[in-house]
């Protein structure tokens, strides 16, 4: 059973908020975002705080509820603060750069790899070893820093690869003869 539901999302000054039977959209500063609310889960508008409420009392009803609060609360966090994601590439010549929608990277292949960027995300390259991903969607930046981490995950000889920042990637001794 959730008790995630049970705690309200508060709304931070500037949010705006607009319930229309099932449909839940929301705009901040950043941006807007749209959802549509699970048919077994209840939403609920009170002095400044948003209430997720299960309409049964069945077990997959509770736990929708407990999934619907947490998505409301992205969505608000997202709105007005944003979300980040940190990638770091490590290996000889192992280099990123932006430009505009697009990313460029020198993985270690013949050619560079290209990733367009999808909309609503942007990335920055404060040095070429680093990647920022930043958008308002938190599913969609984690999708991002994954596809991008994809193309050369970190094997676990070398420790060459992307990676995400502070990951740990346990390493493996070489064969012996």
């Amino acid at each position: 059973m959730s008790r995630v539901a049970n705690s309200p999302v508060t709304l931070p000054s500037g949010v705006e908020v607009k319930l229309n039977g099932q449909d839940f959209s929301v705009k901040g500063t950043k941006g807007q975002m749209a959802f549509a609310i699970h048919d077994s889960v209840v939403l609920v508008q009170e002095e400044g705080e948003l209430k997720v409420r299960a309409k049964g009392e069945d077990k997959d009803a509770k736990a929708m509820a407990g999934t619907m609060r947490a998505l409301v609360q992205n969505m608000v966090t997202g709105v007005t603060e944003g979300f980040q994601k940190k990638l770091e590439l490590q290996g000889v010549g192992y280099r990123a750069q932006s430009q505009g929608n697009t990313l460029t990277m020198q993985l270690g292949f013949s050619h560079p790899v290209v990733y367009e960027l999808p909309e609503g995300i942007s990335a920055e390259t404060p040095s070429q070893t680093e990647i920022v991903i930043a958008g308002v969607d938190k599913q969609r930046v984690g999708q991002v820093c994954a596809e991008i981490r994809s193309f050369r995950p970190p094997e676990p000889y070398k420790g060459k690869g992307v990676r995400y920042a502070g990951e740990h990637v346990k390493r493996k001794e070489a064969k012996k003869k």
